[in-house]
């Protein structure tokens, strides 16, 4: 109680509780509400699930998270940093679970005092497959849905370690695997979650299901593009049953390229995302979010168009998304919000700025990863 009560006070320090400031009346599309799942967001703006591994090897989220989501707590939707939903699932240190009880009450703390500054956060449910090491998941062993290593090294608590070639996975094992997302997602709604965001992107488990580079099985879960959606439907499905559709959300990463989950056939990444999507469809999720290098084109608008519900956008990793691009995305109906990473995490009032149009904190990549306050917790909102 007393670690929320320090955090509500940071965030008045902060001016994050004084919702006049943030929800000025401006007649621009970015900062008009959207009605999102069973949620009704303030703007369109998404603060991105991204990784800053604060904590520690427990995995239990503290105080310095809980103010770092709170700091933030104007955006219209916050999607947490990876959670893992399984030991085996993590894959870096200083991650965060949905777990054990100790996470969950950690979580809780940050999810009440979210909640208190006016916010909505998500959780996101994110296996890391094989881009992990034993070294990481506490002896765990690395799965994958094929028995292919990616190049290079890991952080691991052990220190840098070559990628193991991972287990993989038989079919008798998959039921298990998709029991872990739904007992996660299950854990994320205890610990106050407003829903949550299944982690298909980036060359973590899911992606590695959906690449042909990393799914090279030769049964119903893979092979054929169909066949290759197979799984990441099923845990959909699955999580939806579990805690209803309006509650999940999902994020993939098309032709990103990143982690050895290489999609460079056009013909099979329209056919495996396609057949996504159009398995998705009939499920009624809360919204499908999107990171690829160019949303207004006709491969990310056509899932847009097959998915047929709320749809969000991340341009990508290659430069950081600026205001005019996120004004622009929305006005021209390329999505209905945006999701922005790096503007969030220099910018705790990124909302007031971008509305008023006011100068910005740069962010530092130095800070990105590590312990403590330094590039998480202290950069500074304009004064009220």
């Amino acid at each position: 109680m007393e670690a929320q009560k320090s955090v509500a006070s940071h965030a008045n320090v902060f001016g994050l509780t004084d919702r006049l400031i943030f929800e000025k009346e401006v007649p621009v599309k970015l900062f008009s509400p959207l009605h999102l799942g069973d949620l009704e967001l303030p703007n369109r703006l998404v603060m991105a699930p991204l990784t800053r591994i604060r904590s520690g090897q427990s995995g239990v989220p503290g105080e310095l998270v809980a103010l770092h989501y709170t700091q933030r707590a104007s955006l219209g939707l916050i999607v947490s940093e990876g959670t893992y939903p399984s030991h085996a699932g993590q894959g870096f240190p200083g991650q965060p679970g949905l777990v054990e009880p100790e996470q969950l009450a950690g979580w809780k703390a940050v999810t009440d005092s979210v909640h208190a500054a006016g916010g909505r956060i998500v959780a996101q449910i994110m296996h890391a497959g094989r881009v992990t090491h034993e070294a990481t998941t506490g002896g765990f062993p690395v799965v994958a849905p094929s028995a292919i290593a990616i190049s290079g090294t890991t952080r691991t608590y052990d220190g840098k370690q070559d990628y193991p070639v991972p287990h993989a996975l038989r079919e008798d094992e998959l039921p298990g695997i998709i029991a872990e997302f739904v007992l996660a997602s299950q854990n994320a709604i205890a610990a106050g979650f407003d829903g949550v965001e299944l982690h298909g992107a980036n060359g973590y488990l899911l992606h590695e299901f959906l690449s042909p580079a990393s799914n090279v099985r030769e049964d119903a879960w893979g092979g054929s593009p169909a066949n290759r959606a197979r799984f990441v439907i099923d845990v959909a499905t699955a999580v939806t049953q579990a805690i209803g559709a309006d509650k999940v959300g999902l994020r993939i990463s098309p032709e990103h390229n990143i982690q050895d989950a290489l999609e460079a056939d056009a013909a099979d990444l329209a056919a495996t995302y396609g057949a996504l999507v159009d398995g998705l469809a009939s499920l009624g999720l809360a919204y499908l979010s999107v990171l690829h290098a160019d949303p207004r084109g006709d491969f990310v608008q056509n899932l847009r168009t097959r998915f047929g519900g709320v749809f969000l956008v991340n341009s990508g990793f290659a430069a950081i998304t600026a205001r005019d691009e996120a004004l622009d995305l929305v006005r021209d109906d390329v999505a209905d919000a945006v999701v922005v990473g790096r503007a969030a995490i220099a910018n705790p009032d990124l909302v007031r700025r971008w509305r008023e149009n006011l100068p910005v904190n740069e962010p530092n990549p130095l800070t990105y990863y590590g312990d403590g306050a330094r590039g998480y917790t202290d950069y500074p909102a304009l004064a009220s």
